[in-house]
């Protein structure tokens, strides 16, 4: 079975919204390699759609202008992954790309039953119904050094606590500190 991994940047405040943080090259190098180690993708419709209009490359091959030579391997990355978007109102999607629809905990399920080496997961609103299913086995935060004072926050309106325990901690060069939690099992 195959691990779902939810990874997302955080500020200290708990902001969530993808512009509260600014992103050098070791934060895209750190990502790319996380989403390297996942069989495949599995977005929101929101994410997906934020995700594909920012790293998707042109009909061309090209990368926009805007985009700095740094970003081109998370680009890549992400380009290449196979994805699942869980939606109810999206009627199809490309840019490798399946649809998820139905009862999310069953369709969730098949995906981690296939052989892997895990699927990873964004975002605010999937990945919080997916916490409520218990069906996350990893959560990682990448917590930053700032005070958004705004925004979208992690987990809001989620139905019970989720107990966690530490796993593993790394310290980025920017200040930002990577948390790996697992959630906790009860004792026997």
């Amino acid at each position: 079975m195959r691990p779902l991994r939810y990874s997302i940047n955080v500020t200290l405040d708990g902001c969530c919204d993808h512009e509260a943080v600014v992103p050098d090259d070791e934060l895209h190098d750190f990502h790319a390699a996380n989403l390297a180690r996942a069989d495949a993708l599995l977005f929101g419709r929101v994410t997906y759609q934020m995700m594909e209009s920012a790293w998707r490359p042109s009909d061309t091959g090209e990368w926009p202008d805007w985009m700095e030579a740094w970003m081109v391997p998370f680009a890549e990355t992400i380009d290449a992954a196979k994805k699942y978007v869980v939606s109810s109102t999206l009627e199809s999607v490309d840019w490798n790309a399946d649809l998820v629809q139905g009862d999310l905990r069953t369709a969730v399920e098949e995906l981690k039953q296939q052989d892997g080496a895990g699927l990873a997961t964004g975002g605010l609103t999937l990945p919080r119904a997916l916490a409520e299913l218990g069906l996350i086995d990893e959560y990682e935060f990448v917590v930053h050094p700032v005070v958004a004072g705004h925004g979208p926050t992690l987990f809001a309106g989620l139905h019970e606590q989720l107990q966690l325990t530490l796993v593993g901690r790394q310290e980025l060069g920017s200040g930002a500190v990577v948390l790996r939690y697992e959630p906790s099992r009860p004792s026997p």
